[in-house]
């Protein structure tokens, strides 16, 4: 579970003061996939990280009981300077994990041959997408944090093995995604949210998010 208490986060962008949300209070069930409309500039990311725990609230609290991952594609915990199977045993050690599987899991989701023997900090944007897609996959959370936003890669073999083994994951997990496109989110998700005006509204289904999500778009 993740539950947001009387929630605050805004940031000062130089003119003005940008709220992100405004005293908000809403829970995450596992087993109740949630998706959250909300328009480009709104702050999508800074909710994700908040549920990660990338960022903090300047108010309230935000409560988690459940292992939670990263925004998926992101791994804060990789170091440039090594290779790709250094850093995959590294995150596997750090999680408990056999060392040997997570690397092994990688080159294959990977598929970056002899690059994964090289330094991270040598990949492109796009092998650098791959494999720290690939090393969240590798872990098993209760809940997995998908941000629309996130470095996409182009491979279409890669994105045929992430998709399928994410798949599989989420026969146990639980997903929140953040999107602006409510076609996105029908992938994945049984009950969506709005993000306005500082304020998360909760609804039972997609469809219903949808027309309030529409309603603000046109108007």
């Amino acid at each position: 579970m993740i539950e947001f208490v009387n929630v605050s986060k805004s940031f000062w962008t130089g003119k003005t003061r940008k709220v992100i949300l405004n005293r908000a209070s809403f829970r995450v069930e596992i087993g109740n996939s949630l998706g959250i409309l909300a328009a480009n500039g709104t702050g999508k990311t800074t909710i994700i990280n908040m549920m990660a725990g990338l960022e903090k609230p300047d108010e309230g609290r935000i409560i988690r009981t459940s292992r939670i991952s990263f925004p998926l594609g992101f791994m804060g915990g990789v170091v440039a300077k090594h290779t790709g199977t250094e850093n995959s045993r590294y995150i596997a050690r750090l999680y408990g994990l056999d060392p040997d599987y997570v690397e092994s899991f990688c080159r294959w989701l990977c598929g970056l041959g002899e690059y994964f023997d090289r330094p991270v900090g040598t990949y492109s944007s796009g092998m650098r997408s791959r494999f720290n897609f690939a090393l969240t996959l590798a872990l098993e959370f209760d809940i997995y944090l998908i941000d629309e936003g996130m470095p996409a890669t182009n491979d279409v073999e890669f994105n045929r093995k992430a998709g399928g083994v994410l798949r599989e994951r989420l026969k146990n997990a639980t997903v929140v995604i953040v999107s602006h496109q409510p076609r996105t989110l029908e992938k994945f998700c049984r009950s969506a949210a709005v993000l306005r005006n500082g304020q998360l509204y909760m609804f039972d289904s997609l469809e219903e998010a949808k027309q309030l999500y529409d309603y603000e778009n046109q108007g």
